[in-house]
């Protein structure tokens, strides 16, 4: 595979996806998820480039696929998610297998002449309805909205936010990849901290 470049971001400014509370939970899944687990806030932080051993079941995950390659941000269903940034509606649909996205949003920015995809995961259905292809958002815009459980890919509400160095050919990007691939991954698929902040 193709070694991408690294993303820049030297002097520009983002905004959230999210509007977070002063605190919120830090989810560990190296030890396995628990779906029905106790919550300590209704707010959380799910880690990038995390190994999650048994969590990714789908018939899409061939092989081990279980290196997390974009940051969880859970919240209440219907939490509004902002864009980061200036840029345009890419690709959007609905990836409706068990334990996949559900509603994606994947938008398209530029800055300091790179190429930038960020893909929204686990939306609501009626998010799909606010947009079309090439559209395009301002930084603090509402892009979507988290969904339920019953839309979201049979998730617990959370926000799939992850960044791509590579095009899109449709409304999906590997969210999780296998050990093989994860020193390429952390490259093609950069840390989403890089635009949201030290989120921990």
């Amino acid at each position: 595979m193709n070694r991408p470049p690294e993303l820049r971001t030297e002097g520009i400014v983002f905004g959230p996806v999210v509007n977070l509370p002063a605190e919120y939970e830090l989810y560990d899944f190296a030890s396995g998820y628990d779906p029905n687990r106790t919550l300590t806030h209704e707010y959380g932080i799910g880690k990038y480039d995390e190994v999650r051993p048994g969590m990714y079941k789908g018939e899409q995950f061939e092989g081990v696929r279980n290196i997390h390659v974009g940051i969880d941000i859970g919240t209440p269903a219907g939490e509004p998610v902002l864009a980061f940034f200036d840029g345009r509606i890419f690709k959007l649909g609905n990836n409706d297998l068990p334990y996949d996205y559900g509603p994606t949003i994947i938008t398209e920015h530029t800055w300091l002449d790179q190429r930038v995809f960020a893909l929204h995961g686990h939306l609501s259905t009626a998010s799909l309805s606010l947009w079309k292809e090439g559209d395009l958002v301002r930084k603090g815009d509402i892009v979507a909205h988290v969904g339920e459980q019953h839309e979201n890919g049979g998730w617990n509400p959370h926000l799939h936010f992850q960044l791509s160095l590579i095009k899109p050919e449709t409304h999906d990007l590997p969210g999780a990849v296998s050990a093989a691939d994860r020193q390429w991954a952390r490259r093609a698929f950069p840390d989403p901290r890089l635009v949201l902040g030290p989120l921990y």
